[in-house]
């Protein structure tokens, strides 16, 4: 087969990497024009961002849909549009499994993370921790997660310049400046309304561009089917590793049920996650938005690994990275872009920009966010005296602040190694043991505050120990075969046309590299990534369980309902309601049924009303108010 392609003239500049054309650049520059005007507009429309309630949850009253591509958009970063398709062209479609962790993902967020935060008219998701624990375990969480969301943003600032600067010259610290400082100004400037409708623009700006890759690719190699062909031949179509053994990278147990873990960490009890579900005007519209995220992700994956499947098809007789024109697999997209649809003026540049707005749709939910903690968490607390019109002030501040040390973070990043590995390790390594100690707290009721503080310790001391060691001791995985002997003679001028020809005197067979042995304990760290925030949740359960029935138990009729989620109530419906209060394991969730009906499967209104959380209450001396029924969607 051949692996001929249309690279266009001019495409490449003197050391290799394709040039881009002036309109690349208009296109690039126009998707940042417009994802700032929509913070202008924000800032200058409706309440103008006075308000603490507007800048961070939009006033409670977004649309579930755009709050469902907004959940798309913030965790779909450019790392994945650019590390998915490389996926399938290196290991094979074992990973398609994952879209089955989406569903499981989906309706426990929607039934037991969802109705307990949203009821509490939270601002910030760590306030639960403090109202089932103490202000101890409300610092331990935020401190997590601060941490975690600053690493996060510069490994995603970093990793897509990168690769793009790798392949087309586009220049590397200045991509990262620009974008870092435009989202920080639209971010501030328009709030969470801001955030959500240029997530909304920057999501149809991905899937656009994923979709012409997959049409381009299927146009040239004679149909899709061709190129399922093409990839079964090659080893690529892979769908039946069932095997038990966690140390294995991708088997469907792993994608399956260890992913959904891993995204309960990411959208069940993450900050950026909820502020959405917070920005909706009803309980069953901050559900439907995650119940519509979940096709979306499906569908947003699928198109990420059909262009993987396109790219080893017109590549599968002169793999790139082999015959060295890329050095890693996040360069196979940019690369297949540059050379294959150079020849579309423009296009280039519009894929530049939606691998860059991967990376601002990213930034900019983790800019607000930690913004919201930070207000809420820490300096609301300490300065309880300061306005409501000074603390969005603050706010605006602290998105500018901290979208600067995102840019500084991002040198930081460039000397991590493997950033998709980093990427994937800090939110095992950070979001495992946080899913464990709210996990604890909403489904356990006997759990209490040493519990909570000794797991939740006891868990990110294991999984940094876990991933630490597996970044020192790296866990081997196969990668299937590819070829370059399309490369040569006569079929080399047909794939890299525009391409130096001294690099063709560089592709030289390497000898096979023998790796030292690891020590026996490696075998430890070589727990599959997928398996991050299971293990760590489990030690966080554990321990704290037992902690807490060693220092004494909490009672459960002297919680809070509101504080736990009545998961009997949900599995056992049907039942009689004498077996069902047995059940509740001593919670008294009549008292919420009685007050103010099911507060956790009910259409709450979320308006101003309403809008004074526990919290609020607690610390004003007042009895927490039930929650108010309403019909309104």
């Amino acid at each position: 087969m051949s692996a001929e392609s249309g690279t266009g003239d001019g495409l490449a500049g003197p050391d290799g990497s394709a040039r881009l054309s002036v309109v690349d650049y208009v296109v690039f520059v126009m998707v940042l024009v417009i994802s700032a005007s929509i913070g202008i507009y924000h800032a200058c429309t409706g309440g103008k961002q006075k308000t603490t309630q507007e800048f961070f949850v939009a006033d409670r009253k977004m649309p579930f849909v755009p709050v469902g591509f907004s959940l798309l958009a913030s965790w779909m970063s450019a790392i994945a549009l650019l590390g998915t398709p490389s996926e399938v062209y290196v290991y094979g479609t074992m990973f398609w499994y994952i879209g089955g962790s989406y569903i499981f993902m989906s309706i426990i967020t929607a039934n037991v993370f969802i109705p307990t935060f949203y009821n509490l008219r939270l601002t910030s998701v760590y306030e639960y921790l403090e109202l089932r624990f103490s202000v101890a375990a409300r610092l331990i969480g935020t401190t997590g997660f601060v941490i975690y969301m600053v690493m996060y943003m510069s490994i995603v600032l970093y990793a897509p310049a990168l690769a793009v600067n790798a392949v087309t010259g586009f220049t590397l610290w200045g991509s990262v400046l620009t974008v870092g400082l435009v989202c920080a100004f639209y971010t501030a400037l328009g709030g969470m309304k801001a955030v959500i409708w240029t997530d909304v623009f920057q999501t149809l700006i991905m899937v656009s561009c994923l979709i012409a890759v997959i049409i381009h690719g299927s146009v040239k190699m004679n149909g899709f089917g061709n190129v399922w062909r093409i990839n079964d031949e090659g080893g690529r179509v892979v769908f039946d590793d069932i095997r038990v053994n966690p140390t294995i990278r991708h088997t469907v147990w792993s994608l399956v049920f260890g992913a959904t873990f891993n995204w309960l960490a990411t959208f069940g009890c993450n900050q950026a996650s909820v502020q959405r579900y917070l920005s909706c005007p009803t309980l069953k519209a901050a559900k439907w938005s995650i119940y519509l995220n979940c096709p979306m992700l499906f569908i947003f994956v699928s198109l990420c690994l059909m262009c993987g499947l396109v790219m080893f098809a017109v590549f599968a007789d002169c793999d790139p990275i082999k015959a060295g024109y890329i050095t890693n697999g996040d360069q196979l997209l940019p690369f297949y872009v540059v050379t294959q649809l150079g020849f579309l003026h423009g296009l280039p540049g519009l894929f530049i920009a939606a691998i860059f707005s991967g990376t601002l749709s990213t930034v900019s939910s983790g800019l607000n966010s930690l913004a919201a903690v930070t207000v809420e968490d820490i300096i609301r607390p300490i300065k309880k005296d300061l306005s409501d019109a000074k603390r969005t002030t603050i706010s605006k501040i602290l998105a500018i602040l901290y979208g600067l040390l995102a840019i500084g973070m991002a040198f930081v990043a460039s000397k991590l190694g493997p950033l998709l590995t980093v990427a994937i390790g800090l939110m095992g390594m950070i979001g495992g043991p946080l899913l464990g100690m709210f996990t604890l707290g909403i489904v356990f009721p006997w759990s209490n505050n040493k519990g909570a503080i000794v797991g939740g310790l006891t868990g990110f001391a294991f999984s940094f120990w876990i991933g630490i060691g597996a970044y020192v001791y790296p866990p081997m995985a196969d990668k299937l075969p590819t070829s370059i002997d399309g490369c040569f003679l006569t079929n080399i001028t047909d794939i890299t046309t525009d391409i130096p020809l001294y690099l063709l005197a560089n592709v030289t067979s390497l000898p096979d590299m023998v790796p030292e042995p690891y020590p026996r304990i490696a075998k430890f760290y070589s727990i599959s990534y997928l398996w991050y925030s299971f293990t760590a949740m489990s030690v966080v359960l554990f321990v704290g369980l037992l902690t807490s029935f060693l220092t004494g138990a909490t009672r459960p009729s002297e919680l809070d309902p509101r504080l736990i989620c009545p998961i009997s109530r949900k599995l056992f419906c049907c039942f009689p309601a004498n077996c069902r209060r047995k059940l509740d394991c001593g919670v008294n969730f009549d008292e919420i049924d009685q007050r103010s009906g099911n507060a956790f499967d009910g259409d709450e209104k979320n308006d101003d009303a309403n809008n004074y959380s526990m919290l609020d209450q607690k610390e004003n001396g007042r009895a927490p108010s039930p929650v108010v029924e309403s019909t309104q969607f």
